[in-house]
């Protein structure tokens, strides 16, 4: 039997310590095994040294096994790696409390509703997409993706940051800092979680029976549900087939190129991405839109090309508005996914060319809608356009 026993802070429990009493083998960090008293004689191995000798002594023990680890192992864990070797009735877990829901205790926030990420050893891109996209978010970080590296990524959004050091254990700090604050860097412990929060949307509202982030209802909205100025607003039809090209998503950062109203960027931000929306004329019913559907959009007045420069890279982009210049800067930024929406056939070339690494799609879009004429009805055509689209290989 192997028993993996969570460390946050409090004092073991009879049932970890008759555990480790019995243990042949106890395995850790080495941080974790100066914490607990060994019985004497009791082989130690620090995890950290070497995991695959340590899942091989694990394996090959005579007998029970202690792993010790923090918080929750089931959590970001050494479980999953535990239980991709070994069948359920051969571990044991005796969880601790986790460091995130420590820490939203330590700041006072319930957290039934936020986003928990992790930018240890991954690409922090994604954690910060998430902290831009949704009003509540947990990061767990490393090196290199720490508290500075965030407040750097989130300068000038509207995002308070929460570092939560030594959590459960002596030395515990918690600290509140603007974005810019932490860009400026500091001292931090490296046993820390950062929590990135909307004040305005922190405690707001019942946010349902799910926890982690609000699913939308439905996608591809009618163009009743947005502000626009004389039918400049893409159409259900082509934005059903934009949004699934675009694959928008959690942890994405997503630019809508000629935003115009911003229908496009407002669903891509309902369903989870972060959204930067370029427009060129008056954004006030961008901006109007944005506030509607209670999304986090950042709205970019300005004309692309140049108006690209120094924005968050993009993993998926739209372009709605703009000719072959704005189409070959963004080629440029290469994002994994891009689509482009064009009115006129003579463009449909040069786009499907410029976009030859993505492996291109072109396809004419043409709907008619069936509307009322006098006891009967008839079908009214919209207005085609070609949607094309790809992927980088």
């Amino acid at each position: 039997m192997i028993t993996v026993i969570g460390l946050d802070g409090s004092p073991l429990c009879g049932v970890a310590q008759e555990r480790l009493a019995a243990a042949s083998l106890v395995i850790g960090g080495r941080r974790h095994l100066r914490e607990i008293p060994l019985p004497l004689g009791t082989p130690a191995l620090a995890l950290r040294d070497d995991p695959g000798e340590a899942m091989r002594q694990v394996l090959e023990a005579d007998g029970p096994v202690v792993v010790l680890a923090s918080g929750d192992p089931g959590f970001f864990g050494v479980l999953r790696l535990l239980r991709e070797r070994l069948p359920a009735d051969q571990v044991e877990v005796l969880p601790g409390l986790s460091s995130v829901a420590l820490a939203f205790a330590r700041a006072g926030l319930p957290w039934d509703d936020a986003v928990v990420v992790s930018a240890h050893g991954r690409d922090p891109r994604h954690a910060v997409a998430a902290c831009r996209a949704h009003p509540k978010v947990a990061v767990l970080t490393s090196p290199g993706a720490g508290p500075a590296e965030l407040g750097a990524a989130l300068a000038g959004v509207e995002r308070r940051m929460c570092v939560v050091e030594r959590v459960g254990l002596e030395g515990e700090r918690v600290t509140w800092l603007t974005p810019e604050a932490a860009a400026a860097g500091a001292d931090w412990d490296p046993l820390h979680v950062v929590l990135v929060v909307d004040d305005a949307r922190a405690v707001a509202g019942d946010k349902g029976w799910l926890a982690g982030r609000v699913q939308p209802a439905g996608w591809a909205l009618p163009e009743g549900r947005f502000e626009h100025r004389s039918g400049m607003v893409t159409k259900p039809e082509v934005r059903a087939l934009v949004l699934a090209r675009l694959g928008p998503r959690l942890g994405d950062m997503v630019w809508d190129v000629g935003a115009g109203s911003g229908s496009v960027a407002v669903e891509c931000a309902r369903l989870g991405a972060a959204v930067v929306a370029i427009e060129k004329d008056d954004p006030s019913h961008l901006e109007a839109n944005v506030k509607a559907h209670g999304v986090d959009v950042q709205v970019v007045h300005g004309t692309a090309p140049a108006a690209l420069d120094g924005l968050p890279q993009p993993d998926a982009v739209f372009v709605g508005g703009g000719g072959l210049d704005v189409v070959q800067a963004i080629v440029a930024c290469r994002p994994a996914r891009l689509v482009v929406a064009l009115a006129t056939l003579e463009r449909v070339v040069p786009v499907v060319d410029a976009l030859r690494a993505w492996a291109p799609e072109a396809v004419l879009l043409e709907s008619k809608r069936l509307l009322p004429l006098g006891d009967g009805s008839r079908l009214v055509p919209t207005n085609p356009v070609f949607v094309i689209s790809g992927a980088l290989t």
